[in-house]
């Protein structure tokens, strides 16, 4: 009975099985929350067969990857001005003014 108690009161009892319990029900845990979440998905994520239709019948302009390496190959990609965005307390509207009116007298 000293043995047992001596085993319960141990740091593997104390710490261990604990952590191994947190860990694996953590991953069982984790596997549930995630399943919902693709089940949900798998529900909303289904499309109007009517809209499906007319997208398939007029293709406006189909985005290829071909189509956007030829837009990068003709764009000058060695003349670059580096531009400063305004930072979250300045007011976005102030900052172009400010470096329109740069760009004006820079031109002038």
């Amino acid at each position: 009975m000293e043995k047992l108690r001596r085993l319960w009161r141990g740091r593997t009892m104390t710490f261990g099985v604990p952590l191994l319990l947190y860990l694996i029900g953590g991953s069982f845990g984790l596997r549930e929350f995630a399943q919902i979440r693709y089940d949900v998905h798998k529900l909303h994520g289904k499309v109007d067969p009517a809209l499906k239709e007319k997208l398939k019948q007029n293709p406006v302009n189909p985005v290829t990857l071909e189509s956007e390496y030829e837009k990068l190959e003709k764009s000058n990609l060695d003349n670059w001005e580096n531009i400063r965005g305004p930072s979250l307390w300045e007011d976005s509207r102030t900052v172009q003014k400010q470096r329109r009116e740069a760009l004006r007298l820079k031109t002038e």
